[in-house]
């Protein structure tokens, strides 16, 4: 349920890069299991410096006695690989920003026991100084092109003149009575939060250590709206102009319609005028977004979808020349969906990443000559910064957790410069993979991937692992995931099998809109032709010990086969699935979402939303199910997962139920992850082993 000119022609392609395991190393490594995927250092965030000299980045790593992750900044030289650790704290410091004369690293920290933004010298031996002092947390920021102020994001009363105020109002809620909250709109909860007073809202500041509340200016008052949005938007929303003197920012109002409204809009706000916000993107109803100027202040580039009430839309790229107000929609013919965009340093490109064919994929689309450069066609790039020669991106697969790279904007140069994990990658075995294709519904071309067991035997037949993604419109490419990673069932010996069914992303807009109306039938189909495929195809799979595992839409279709396709699993794991459609219109919160996917309300298309529903198909199950829900999770309530529970236990089908009071749709925490594991892999070993 969450939300990408050149297809490439992959045909069956083995994947053997990174960490391979032949016949001599495998003596010497073991195979890969949960606490090695926990235990893992997690790269993010790189910030390529103004002279492309050096790459800043966090680092994450796994504190499993405090039960959290925690973040450090690290700097990499591109050129001598020299790499260097420069903060230190217990606490999360994260978000790296360069000044522009390329002498200062800006990030967030806590270590002051609130998230203040912190400054570093690069070439000095100091250590980082607090920059802020703010009554409220800093929840993102981004610094001013002439260096001299910066935006920054906190959760405030929209009624308060000072972020002072907001302070007080806080402590005393704290010391507040009574517990009840009055409600007279949606939203009343949000992902995995009850709605609080507060709004996330932008604000802008001198670049100083010492900041007068005068000095603040809040430039999203005009709009009511969280700015950043609510639960995933960051610092990608917003941005200021080339020559610092305007703030543009992504916003969807918060008024009656939210629950079932995708229109986002972008706002300009002059900071000389900050309670004037002119919608610049008023005529599409639809989402507008990731707002970003090239350097020399000549264009504007943003992503937008036309479609209103759908999340899952193409996501274009937009280009107006700030000179004449002329707009272009630069990828209309080009049938890929973008997550990102970002203009090369010399202003003549625009990188942009999307899913592309099982892949994430990184191009450059020169704005003149509208000629494409692809980076990759393999892996997944995650984040990208950019110069004016050269860009770093990160990129991760299914055999490799994310490592920094380098290449010249012309793509040439490809060049790893990070070696995260090494020694714990260098101990351990995992399976060799390869991606294949087979004609699904109506005889389409569809893709998956089969992970084979670590240490593989050709002469052996193992059971199966078959993983059903979420989304509906997302997709289980080359990708090195930290919940669902098919690496841990091949160190124990099983084989991993992912279909891109119909509805997944990469593979153009008209394939993943196959799956609205559709949840039941073109999917199940591409699973079933899918599973078939593999099993002709890789005969070292024991088709007769086979376990379907699905999160989400996932959990949804796991539910779907148990009462459709009775005979071909052994087991079921279902992770915050869907039970009963008509209850999961009236209690899930993104109301835009089931309304789309079903043609309407449910009082409006009943038929629609009946037409798969899984509980009208009980009488059918008789699979053995691990059902496993987050308390907190208010996309797919915890009574879908209740209810799926009961059936099981009324019609005496061996289950069981795993239930994390503090977790939402994902399972966050270090501890609780290793728990899921250990419990989905007992489910596993109980009936395939």
């Amino acid at each position: 349920m969450l939300r990408t000119i050149f297809l490439i022609s992959l045909g069956i392609t083995l994947c053997s890069h990174l960490v391979s395991a032949n016949s001599d190393t495998a003596k010497s490594t073991k195979p890969f299991t949960a606490d090695d995927l926990i235990n893992m250092q997690r790269i993010s965030s790189p910030e390529l410096s103004p002279d492309e000299k050096l790459v800043a980045y966090v680092i994450r790593t796994t504190d499993l006695e405090a039960d959290r992750g925690r973040t450090d900044i690290w700097l990499t030289n591109i050129e001598t690989k020299q790499t260097r650790q420069v903060t230190t704290n217990s606490a999360s410091d994260h978000s790296p920003y360069w000044s522009p004369d390329n002498k200062m690293l800006f990030f967030i920290s806590s270590r002051s026991g609130s998230s203040q933004i912190w400054s570093l010298a690069i070439n000095e031996q100091q250590k980082p100084k607090q920059l802020t002092s703010l009554p409220v947390d800093i929840t993102s920021f981004k610094i001013s092109p002439d260096g001299k102020k910066f935006v920054f994001s906190a959760d405030v009363y929209r009624e308060c003149q000072s972020l002072v105020c907001t302070k007080e109002k806080l402590k005393k809620l704290e010391s507040k009575k009574t517990t009840g909250l009055v409600y007279d709109k949606l939203f009343v909860r949000h992902w995995d939060h009850w709605v609080g007073e507060t709004q996330s809202q932008l604000f802008v500041a001198p670049l100083q250590y010492s900041i007068a509340d005068k000095d603040i200016i809040h430039v999203s008052s005009s709009v009511d709206a969280n700015v950043p949005s609510i639960p995933f938007g960051g610092s990608e929303e917003y941005n200021f102009s080339s020559d610092s003197q305007k703030i543009i920012f992504s916003a969807r109002l918060q008024n009656a319609d939210e629950p079932t409204s995708t229109n986002f809009d972008l706002y300009s706000v002059n900071l000389d005028s900050p309670n004037i916000a002119k919608n610049l993107t008023q005529n599409n109803k639809a989402w507008d977004t990731q707002p970003v100027f090239s350097s020399d202040g000549k264009y504007l580039a943003y992503l937008a979808m036309t479609r209103p009430g759908f999340e899952a839309d193409k996501l274009d790229l937009i280009l107006i020349d700030l000179e004449n107000s002329n707009t272009v929609n630069l990828t209309k013919k080009w049938d890929r969906s973008f997550s990102s965009i970002a203009f090369t340093g010399d202003n003549q490109s625009i990188l942009l990443t999307g899913n592309n064919v099982g892949t994430k994929a990184l191009w450059k689309l020169n704005i003149k000559t509208n000629e494409v450069i692809q980076f990759n066609k393999e892996g997944y790039i995650g984040a990208v910064s950019s110069g004016r020669k050269k860009l770093v991106y990160t990129k991760d697969s299914l055999k490799s957790p994310a490592q920094l790279y380098s290449a010249n904007l012309d793509g040439t140069d490809h060049q790893q410069i990070t070696f995260v994990n090494q020694e714990k990658l260098s101990k351990i075995s995992f399976g060799e993979y390869e991606q294949f294709s087979f004609n699904g519904w109506n005889g389409e071309k569809v893709f998956g991937y089969v992970v084979k067991p670590a240490n593989f035997d050709s002469n052996k037949k193992y059971p199966l692992a078959f993983l059903i993604h979420g989304g509906p419109q997302g997709s289980f490419g080359d990708h090195f995931h930290y919940r669902w990673n098919p690496q841990t069932y091949a160190g124990q010996g099983f084989v991993s099998v992912m279909i891109d069914f119909h509805g997944s992303t990469g593979y153009g807009q008209e394939f993943t809109d196959s799956i609205s109306k559709n949840w039941g039938s073109k999917p199940l189909i591409d699973l079933q032709k899918g599973l078939g495929y593999a099993l002709k195809k890789y005969p070292f799979i024991d088709g007769n010990k086979a376990c379907a595992l699905g999160a989400s839409y996932g959990g949804y279709m796991v539910n779907w086969i148990a009462g459709n396709w009775q005979n071909q699993f052994k087991c079921l794991v279902n992770h915050d699935g869907v039970f009963d459609n008509r209850m999961m219109y009236y209690s899930t919160e993104e109301l835009w979402f089931v309304e789309w996917e079903n043609g309407g309300s449910y009082y409006e298309q009943p038929k629609n939303h009946e037409r798969f529903n899984p509980a009208n198909y009980v009488k059918n199950w008789k699979t053995p199910m691990l059902v496993i829900q987050g308390g907190k999770d208010y996309r797919i309530p915890e009574t879908q997962s209740l209810a799926t529970f009961t059936a099981l236990q009324k019609l005496k089908i061996p289950s069981k139920l795993l239930y994390f009071p503090d977790e939402n749709h994902w399972v966050l925490k270090p501890n609780n992850s290793l728990q899921w594991h250990a419990e989905v892999n007992k489910w596993l070993h109980q009936f395939l082993k």
